[in-house]
Parts: C-alpha cells; structure tokens; sequence
C-alpha cells in the first residue's frame, strides 16, 4: 500500500478556529491532532476549542445575523454561486484533503466534492424564491399575509464520513435563508470544513456569517451553545443515543431542530428482480463510502428462489476489489475511519458467524499499518445477529433469505429506524405496494443511490426528524410570521 512521495503531499489548510471572519487559536491554546487511517500518519494539529471558545464563535453569529438576514436574497445566492464555482476549480485539492484525512478512495472523494458543490448551487437559486402568501380572510374582514424570516443564529454538527457533503448540506440552505451558523465539524476530520470556511471567505460570506469551532471536547461545548438562548437552531447529523442527548437539551430552550440519525436500511431482492440491476445496486448501496454512510444497505432480505444466485453474484464482484491507500488510483476500498471502527466492524461479524452465519469472502480484519477491513460477505445471517439490528458503517453484506411478500416487509420493517430502504422488482404493482407499506423516509425503486440536493433527505422512527436538501431544505432554517390586515 505505499504511495509515491507526490501523492503523500497534504495541500496547506488552515489550522485554527475560525471566528468573526478571523483566524485564532484555542483560547487553552491546546491542539487537536488528525491522523490518516491509511497509514496511522499524523496530517496535521488543529485548534482544540473549549466552552469559551464556541461561545465566542456565537458571540460573532449573533452580532452578524442581523445584517445577514437583511442581505437582500439574490445577493445571498449570488455568494452560494461563487462558493460553488470555487469549489469546482479547487475540486482536486479538497478532494486530496479529503482522502488523506477521512480514507475514502480519491475518486469518491471527487464524488463528494460533486455532490456537496450542488448544495451550494441548489440553494443559491432557493435563496430568491423565499416566498409567502396573501389573500382574504374567509370572513372578509381582512387580508392575510404570510411570510418567511430568517429563524437566526443556528449550531450545525457535522459527521466524519462525509466531511465536506454534510457542511455543505447544512450551511447553504441556511445562509440561504439569512442564517448566521457556527459550525462544529467532527474530530476525526476537521480538515476538510476549515479548507471549505476558506472557499466560502473567498467567495464573499461576510465576518462572522460562518464560524468553524474545532474541538475534542464536543460535548461540553454543545450543551454550552444550546444552552444560550441566542442560539435558534441546532441541526445534527449522527448516532441516534447522541442525536436523543441533544434533543433533549434543546427542549429547554425550545430549539428548531434537525436530527439526520442512524439508519439500518433494508435491500430487498424479488424473485422478479433483474439480478444484474440488483447486484449492481447492491455494490452502490453497500460499498459507497466503504460501507461508512447512514443510507447503506444494513441488511439484504432477498427472495428465497433467487437468494443463492445472488449471493454468487455479489460474492463474485465483492472479492475483486481492492483495498489499499485511496490516494492509489487502483483502489476502490480504503481504510476504515480509525481503528475503533474495524473493532465495531469485526465484532458483528464475529457475532453472527458464532450463531451461524457463513462467510463467503472476507471476514477478518487486515494487518497495518492502516484501519483496514476486508469487503465482507455473510449468508445464512440468522435472526438475533447484532449486525441485523445495529447499523455495521463498514464494509459487510449480509444477506437473509424470505419467502413471501409479507414476511419480506415484516424484516424490513422490524428496526427502530427508518431512514432508506432499497427495493428491486420488476413488478410496478409490487413497487407501489413497497413505497406504502416500508416504513422510511426514502426509499429507492431499481436504485442503489438516491440522495439528491433536490430531493427532501430524512427519515422517520428512530432515523430523526426534518429534512436536507430540496425545497424542503430551506424551509427548516425560516420561520412562519401570520399578519392580519383589516379592511
């Protein structure tokens, strides 16, 4: 797995906290060390804030909202354009930074600095289309007027698996509607959201519209910004025990919130399915992102006539990938995050092979340097297994044999949560019936990928709350005023 001296080279990024529009470091002065998971190596030390810290970053939200939120709306977009024309031109850099400190293959890195850049655009044309309503009262005694502010300073938490993707899924749609944010970005890869502050100063966002606080300490922090009561808004995007703490301390203060939480997504496979669509779908679905995203495919429940040809087939494509450093273009399969992950990854795999489950490829975890975990095939995953309840965010696919419709939708729907779930029949009448009766909040038709700036992303049960991305996206950063206007 090595990798030529050009290819180590890590692109100069800014290291400190970045609070009303100016560089500083932790008022502690302590640092936050950030390794690469390919090969252990230490990328860089940033600033480790504290409570004082994300107070101050609060303290500039809360003294530029004002002006912000009276930034007339085209402006607004016209900045979110620039940020995504910035974006495009700097895509290889970002996309370095992001495979160096996260572990994810290059040319998915280049994927998600695509997809995060069409948030940006997405809401730099939302941005003029904040509207509201008018008309007579039923009475005819008045006029109603409904309009749309800005809901104010707001907290944006961010996950390790998509760096960028997720910061950009969160800070367009509200410096779109006139928010001001602070954004904590997570500990594992703060690289990549102080490289995009950068692009986002660069392309005109005033001081103190968007904060970056860096910190080991997220806890603590959090409760400290919640607690103030200038703070409007909160969105998180991870664990579902986290996302719960967090609601809880924001009722107090009785906060907007927006909770994007775990998933355990089903992939169903009928009988009448095109198996080669099927198998194709299942490698997007599972093997984006090396496993590690909310929306991959947990569990495979796959009818019985058609179960042992597709266990064939996928085991087929997943043993031909390889694993390494993804800075190698040959690799389709980086590390795991850090070290703790392959524990995580390892211990349902072996939980399910002690209550019987086979192992068709894969397995065990792989020697280092690196947090590396083999591309993973399971059959015959009996019920009870951990990994059929928990979410794996690794590279294993377990695949569970069903028998009817009923008894497919019964597995699928046996989860506390309900984020995604993946059908694949040639059945229209059957593909309706899925879209009534899978209790989640996106699901995907004959599809292994389904996010989309323009489309609402967000689940139901245990999955969260609220919605990113589409014209629903913005509405989640704006607050509804009624006026009466008598005759």
């Amino acid at each position: 797995m090595t990798v030529t001296s050009q290819e180590t080279i890590l692109p100069a990024v800014a290291t400190q906290l970045f609070i009303g529009g100016s560089w500083r470091p932790a008022a502690s002065g302590r640092e936050l060390p950030v390794h690469d998971p390919a090969t252990g190596e230490l990328l860089a030390a940033v600033a480790d804030a504290d409570e004082a810290d994300g107070v101050a970053a609060l303290d500039a939200a809360v003294d530029a909202a004002e002006q912000w939120a009276a930034t007339p709306p085209r402006e607004r977009g016209e900045i979110l354009r620039a940020a995504f024309d910035l974006l495009r031109e700097r895509r290889t850099v970002f996309a370095t930074v992001m495979t160096r400190e996260m572990g994810k293959p290059f040319a998915e890195a280049q994927g998600e600095i695509t997809y995060g850049g069409e948030f940006l655009r997405w809401f730099a044309e939302e941005a003029p289309r904040i509207s509201g309503r008018y008309g007579d009262n039923p009475a005819g005694t008045g006029r109603i007027v409904v309009s749309h502010r800005p809901v104010g300073p707001c907290f944006l938490i961010t996950p390790w698996n998509f760096p960028l993707a997720m910061a950009t899924r969160k800070i367009a749609p509200a410096l779109a509607a006139g928010c001001t944010v602070v954004l904590k970005p997570a500990e594992l890869t703060p690289l990549s959201a102080l490289l995009f502050c950068q692009l986002l100063t660069d392309a005109g966002v005033p001081a103190g519209v968007v904060n970056v606080v860096t910190t080991s300490s997220p806890a603590p922090l959090a409760a400290r910004l919640i607690a103030d009561r200038r703070l409007r808004k909160l969105s998180f995007t991870g664990s579902t025990p986290v996302g719960r703490k967090l609601m809880a301390q924001a009722a107090e203060n009785v906060l907007r919130t927006s909770m994007e939480l775990g998933g355990n997504a089903p992939f169903l496979v009928f009988a009448d399915a095109d198996l080669d669509a099927a198998v194709e779908g299942a490698m997007l679905a599972k093997f984006r992102n090396i496993g590690q995203a909310c929306t991959a495919a947990n569990r495979f429940l796959v009818q019985r006539p058609v179960a042992d040809e597709f266990a064939r087939r996928i085991t087929e494509r997943v043993s031909a990938l390889v694993v390494g450093n993804g800075m190698r273009p040959d690799v389709t399969v980086g590390p795991l995050v850090e070290d703790r992950a392959v524990e995580s990854v390892d211990r349902l795999v072996r939980d399910a092979v002690q209550r019987g489950a086979s192992v068709r490829t894969g397995g065990a975890p792989l020697a280092g340097p690196g947090s590396f975990y083999p591309p993973t095939v399971l059959t015959g995953v009996p019920g009870g297994s951990a990994l059929l309840r928990e979410e794996i965010f690794g590279p294993v696919l377990a695949i569970v044999p069903f028998d009817t419709e009923d008894e497919g939708v019964a597995l699928a729907n046996d989860t506390e949560y309900g984020l995604v779930s993946y059908v694949y029949t040639q059945d229209l009448a059957r593909g309706h019936r899925m879209v009534d009766r899978l209790e989640t909040g996106m699901m995907g038709l004959n599809a292994g990928v389904i996010s989309d700036p323009a489309a609402p992303f967000g689940g139901v049960k245990q999955s969260g709350i609220g919605r990113e991305g589409g014209a629903e996206g913005i509405a989640e950063y704006l607050t509804t005023k009624y006026t009466l206007i008598p005759r």
